[in-house]
């Protein structure tokens, strides 16, 4: 049978950063391009054109931290008494275990989506860490996986320890899924470490981020074209996140009015350290459709606009002239 999730048993819990209260400001698109839409990812086609759309006010929740006693990690699990949370995908089949011998206490900033993609990992994990470092010794269940993660850790000063199977004498967690004021204060901190890390930048019209054919398939066939045509006609920058150190990325990204590229991890790169007034312009496959960076852009007050090619996530393209129109409005 199905156990509740940790957090229901936790005797203890604190607010950490009260809720907020949000206007949500509409994306730039061409309408048209909203018929496109044959499929969504991380919600339904109909929450992701009401994020698109926008004109409305949200409740971002607060930022919430618990503690709990006696809990066994086990396979990336936890367990407590009739209750657990699963952290990351078991590699056994089987919830059966013996008890761990080796005790400890910290807290947990990792989640389920952060240890799955990149872009989680940095947008949200590397958000919560500060938290996991003010009330506990951060601790961690997931080895280093992606190739830019330990430059990142060493720019933010990420010092977790990493467990395995373990028993926790005590351990605390947080819910840092709202958007709210507390956690982008945290985002506006991890950007002025990453670019005081980093060489000086200067501001210019844009950068475009390749995404070619790495990660879930989203491959869009005319990429290089289109990037091409962000440089001949509007100054832009292409940046290739697989041949580039951070620095690299950050002296790329830190200074651009438009970050653009297809959706995905990659461009979360550019989320980090993009100027509080800069735009994030996605493009999207019409059958997986996604808003979850116009969430970050809409906490930090930054502009977002997207175009939805035609195909599928394996193959799709986008004519420039429709992009073209698109960044026309959003340098207007």
């Amino acid at each position: 049978m199905p156990f509740p999730d940790i957090e229901a048993v936790a005797g203890d819990r604190w607010t950490i950063a009260p809720q907020t209260r949000r206007f949500i400001r509409p994306a730039k698109f061409l309408p048209h391009h909203l018929d496109r839409i044959k499929g969504a990812q991380f919600g339904t086609v109909a929450e992701v054109l009401k994020g698109f759309r926008g004109n409305y006010e949200t409740t971002q929740e607060a930022t919430v931290g618990y503690r709990l006693k006696d809990i066994d990690l086990i396979d990336g699990v936890l367990y407590g008494q009739k209750s657990s949370r699963s952290l990351r995908p078991r590699s056994r089949r089987l919830p059966v275990y013996v008890p761990p011998k080796r005790s400890t206490s910290g807290a947990l900033f990792e989640s389920w989506v952060g240890n799955r993609w990149f872009g989680n990992w940095l947008s949200d994990d590397c958000l919560t860490y500060p938290l996991a470092d003010e009330y506990q010794t951060p601790v961690t269940t997931r080895p280093t996986r992606w190739d830019h993660e330990p430059q990142y850790t060493q720019k933010l000063d990420l010092k977790a320890i990493y467990v395995d199977d373990v028993h926790f004498d005590e351990v605390i967690l947080f819910r840092d899924k709202g958007q709210n004021e507390g956690k982008k204060k945290r985002a506006d901190q991890v950007r002025e470490k990453l670019l005081a890390s980093a060489p000086p930048f200067s501001v210019h019209p844009g950068v475009f981020i390749l995404r070619g054919k790495r990660g879930d398939s989203r491959l869009l066939s005319n990429e290089s074209e289109i990037a091409e045509q962000f440089v001949s006609k509007y100054g832009f920058r292409i940046i290739d996140p697989v041949a580039s150190s951070v620095d690299d990325i950050i002296h790329a990204c830190a200074g651009a009015r438009v970050v653009a590229g297809v959706e995905g991890s990659h461009l979360v790169h550019g989320l980090m350290v993009m100027p509080p007034d800069s735009t994030l312009f996605v493009i999207q496959p019409a059958d997986r459709v996604v808003s979850a960076l116009k969430v970050i852009t809409d906490r930090q007050g930054q502009g977002y606009a997207f175009v939805v090619g035609e195909g599928t996530c394996e193959n799709f393209g986008v004519e420039w002239s429709d992009i073209d129109r698109t960044l026309e409005m959003v340098l207007a």
